[in-house]
């Protein structure tokens, strides 16, 4: 068993219930794969990099991917980088649809013209952006790929560039055939985790306020975890 959590987008108690659904379902030791995003919208990234900091640092069973949000986050604090050529509308990272307000206000600092750059540098701790900085891009199982965005078709693991891992939308999400494993991914917020027969989307949505839904996989057959219990999550028709 395998299980994964979408996007978090500093939802800290969404990510807590998480937890605890998967540490009822699978035990203390359960592998955890967390599809990246962790900061931005939300209202306490802060609080979510250190859980899965600690989490790490203790030995669990995690394996922590890096979404684009965290590249934004590590890229602005580094020296000052607001825009990526991967957002084709030109929206920096303080507009309100992508939320790196949010994150630095979570470290106590507000965005004021040419201040900021300085009071973030001097209030996030350099341990957050190392860990960032550090998580792999994918991971793979016998069944399962995980990553961030996608991947682009018929290109192997190895030769995979960042910027798809972590941006890709087109030439992904509407490939229609079979990708060599199942595709475990985030990114793309939908209403609730779904089932796409050749990928399953995990962003249900916890960054605009919808509930952050784990998902546990037997080899290629998945399940959502609930208060309730294990509810299979087959490929929509």
């Amino acid at each position: 068993m395998i299980y994964a959590i979408g996007d978090i987008h500093g939802q800290i108690d969404q990510l807590e219930n998480a937890l605890r659904l998967i540490e009822i379902d699978g035990g203390a030791d359960a592998h955890i794969v967390f599809l990246g995003d962790y900061t931005d919208r939300g209202p306490d990234s802060r609080a979510v990099v250190e859980r899965l900091m600690n989490g790490v640092a203790e030995g669990r069973n995690w394996t922590v991917l890096r979404g684009n949000h965290d590249r934004m986050f590590c890229r602005y604090l580094a020296d000052g980088t607001e825009h990526d050529a991967q957002i084709k509308s030109g929206k920096g990272w303080f507009d309100p649809a992508l939320g790196g307000a949010e994150t630095l206000r979570s470290y106590g600092v507000e965005v004021a013209g040419t201040d900021t750059l300085p009071s973030a540098q001097a209030a996030v701790p350099p341990e957050h952006l190392a860990f960032l900085e550090s998580r792999p891009l994918w991971f793979e199982t016998d069944d399962l790929i995980f990553v961030h965005a996608g991947i682009r078709p018929n290109i192997a693991m190895e030769d995979q560039i960042e910027d798809d891992l972590i941006w890709i939308r087109v030439g992904f999400l509407d490939h229609e055939g079979p990708f060599e494993k199942l595709i475990v991914h985030g990114h793309t917020a939908l209403d609730t985790p779904t089932h796409l027969g050749n990928r399953v989307d995990l962003d249900g949505g916890a960054g605009y306020g919808r509930p952050l839904v784990p998902a546990v996989f037997d080899g290629t057959i998945c399940f959502t975890l609930t208060d309730q219990g294990r509810v299979p999550l087959l490929p929509s028709a």
